[in-house]
């Protein structure tokens, strides 16, 4: 017979958006496991927050339910402020501050931090559907060493879209520049998230029979998996050398935040690189590993072992 553990928090799943009493399909997996381990579980409408209404959202979590952790799509870190609020209004906390969701979730929340582990980037806080003119672009271009860069907002890129909207590959060709940047900011609509970001670009390598990006999962400033990149068709994650991971540590550490991951990558030359950093909450997982995994880093259980 199972034990079933005493929930220390709650768990907040975004809602399926054709029927609000049940789990998203893309997370429903993960809702099972976390029931069956005796957690509690809770869903909020993502359609709803976004929109604004952060206590319609928060309408089917349970009143005074104490210390919660959001699990689901990605929230603008303003949206998730409001949620944090709304909760507060019913009794109930976000275990990951509003604050420390910006520093994880936005990169100039983390770049300092990590300034000396990830590929130099510059940002311009734009507006979504604001195209920079291109002085405006030239000068931040102009923050860059020579060559080519990678085009991204302070959340995401459009790496699938790497000709058109990703990947600059001479940033002395202000036309290319704009032509990039200008799609890039077209493909992402209203969801653009803070500005136009550039990062110079670094040659990486997939490790032999592994996934070219390994995501580690830390809480309380520990690496508790290690996974490939969701993106990733290889499910099997390289093995990062601890005198590597040491300094990525310190900087989690350092950002303090209590759920984050970060995105590594083994560049050419051999170093390891941090690629991007994000919240835990949003963060997601492999298709093909264990959502029990993920289990232990959502409750209070005793660290995982590296997979």
């Amino acid at each position: 017979m199972t034990m079933a553990t005493t929930p220390a928090t709650t768990v907040l799943y975004c809602a399926d958006p054709l029927n609000g009493r049940r789990t998203d399909p893309h997370f429903a997996q993960e809702a099972r496991v976390l029931r069956a381990r005796g957690a509690a579980v809770a869903l909020v409408d993502h359609d709803a927050l976004l929109a604004g209404d952060a206590e319609g959202a928060v309408a089917r979590v349970p009143a005074a339910a104490g210390g919660v952790r959001y699990r689901g799509w990605m929230v603008p870190a303003a949206r998730y402020a409001e949620l944090d609020e709304a909760l507060r209004r019913r009794g109930a906390e976000l275990l990951v501050s509003p604050d420390a969701y910006r520093r994880a979730h936005e990169l100039p929340g983390w770049y300092e931090t990590f300034a000396a582990l990830t590929p130099l980037s510059v940002w311009l806080p734009t507006a979504p559907g604001e195209v920079p003119d291109g002085a405006r672009l030239a000068a931040l271009a102009a923050g860059l060493p020579p060559g080519a860069a990678v085009v991204k907002d302070y959340v995401k890129s459009r790496k699938h879209e790497w000709h058109e909207a990703c990947h600059v590959p001479d940033l002395g060709d202000p036309v290319a520049l704009r032509r990039v940047v200008g799609r890039f900011v077209e493909l992402q609509g209203e969801f653009l998230a803070g500005g136009v970001v550039l990062r110079a670009f670094e040659d990486f390598v997939a490790p032999e029979g592994a996934a070219t990006e390994v995501r580690v999962w830390w809480r309380g400033g520990e690496p508790r998996l290690f996974t490939a990149h969701p993106d990733s068709p290889v499910v099997e994650a390289a093995e990062i050398p601890a005198r590597d991971l040491e300094p990525v540590r310190a900087a989690v550490r350092a950002l303090g935040c209590p759920f984050l991951t970060t995105d590594l990558a083994l560049r050419a030359d051999g170093a390891w690189r941090v690629v991007e950093v994000g919240d835990g909450q949003v963060s997601d997982l492999h298709r093909k590993v264990d959502p029990a995994l993920l289990a232990a880093l959502l409750t209070d259980d005793q660290p995982v072992s590296a997979v």
